[in-house]
């Protein structure tokens, strides 16, 4: 499902997108499919790779299908649709004179950077404001962590640095946010199911030293260790000390979900549990979706939501006890978010110049 987009900017926002990989491409192809690429115009992509590879992984994705429009490139540009895209292929900030560029935001989708001290390197450089695709280390290595229809009231023009947090904390403060608030949390457990990524190999190697990581990605499941609890936490602090999470790699491509055990502070039923997501699922179209058809993982390959409710696998109990089954597109929905999040940023310094 694609969104029109729901913030109006005069003036083009001029992007730079730091690592093309899984979400740099489709944070680009985001912007394409959505129509949005007078608003949000990409000047330039860093990427160690050649540019042969970055054309040919632009326009050919295994799971996201052939890219809806003309990509070509030049010995220095990535061409989409005619458009001229610069190309770097830097390892350092500082190689690149980002000032010159005249961007507005840095999209850092690289992964490498997640401390102040390293993300400070592309403001030094001359990027006026870096949106990082991940999880800070802390809070207060980031101006501010941001999960749309949570806290996006808190995004300022002052701010330099900011954390679009991670797809699981995506998917799962929504709907956490939203029982808190109906019946009051007093505990949740959550196991994510999520696919494979590249940070593990198609077969065992020696690579990491978390020694379940060493096994191949494609043969087995391999519990990995997660943040989500403490992400929960940042954005939700009333839930202090009340999350616990743990992450199970599975063999799919993409599209991932997460099991949610929650303790309410009263009981409740299935049908209201599912009624709440229903229309929260209308307040927030863009977040949040609701399903109570037969899925599979597949049916939300490409759905742009940070979240659908499958109520079908809804589960009370008579003492508050509440089991929740969340799907969610790790990549599309996640580069999605960093879209709409450029779009809301930017309105905020527009209206301040």
């Amino acid at each position: 499902m694609l969104f029109n987009s729901f913030i109006d900017v005069m003036h083009p926002v001029r992007i730079a997108i730091n690592g093309y990989g899984r979400i740099g491409r489709c944070v680009l192809r985001a912007i394409y499919e959505r129509g949005l690429e007078q608003q949000l115009e990409i000047v330039a992509i860093n990427e160690p790779s050649d540019l042969e590879t970055m054309s040919y992984l632009t326009q050919f994705d295994s799971t996201h299908g052939v890219f809806p429009g003309k990509v070509g490139r030049t010995d220095n540009s990535l061409l989409i649709n005619g458009k001229q895209i610069s190309v770097f292929h830097e390892k350092a900030p500082s190689a690149i004179d980002w000032e010159a560029l005249d961007i507005d935001i840095l999209l850092e989708c690289s992964g490498v950077y997640n401390t102040r001290t390293e993300l400070q390197q592309f403001i030094d450089a001359g990027c006026p404001r870096v949106l990082v695709s991940q999880p800070a280390d802390s809070s207060s290595e980031v101006d501010c962590t941001v999960v749309l229809s949570i806290n996006d009231d808190e995004l300022n023009n002052k701010q330099k640095i900011v954390s679009n947090a991670s797809c699981t904390t995506n998917a799962i403060v929504p709907v956490l946010a939203e029982l808190d608030s109906a019946y009051g949390v007093d505990y949740a457990f959550l196991t994510t199911l999520h696919s494979v990524m590249n940070d593990q190999p198609m077969i065992d190697g020696y690579h990491h030293s978390d020694l379940r990581r060493t096994r191949s990605a494609m043969q087995s499941m391999v519990p990995v260790a997660t943040g989500l609890a403490r992400g929960v936490e940042r954005l939700l602090p009333q839930l202090q000390d009340k999350v616990q999470a743990k992450a199970i790699r599975v063999p799919i491509l993409n599209v991932s979900a997460i099991d949610m055990m929650v303790r309410l502070r009263r009981p409740t039923s299935k049908d209201e549990v599912n009624n709440l997501f229903i229309q929260a699922a209308q307040r927030h179209p863009n977040t949040l979706a609701y399903s109570d058809r037969a899925h599979a993982s597949i049916d939300f390959n490409h759905d742009a939501h940070s979240a659908i409710l499958d109520g079908s696998q809804t589960c009370t109990n008579q003492d508050g006890l509440v089991n929740l089954f969340i799907w969610f597109d790790n990549e599309w929905g996640f580069a999605n978010r960093m879209v709409d999040i450029s779009q809301l940023w930017a309105k905020r310094f527009s209206d301040s110049l």
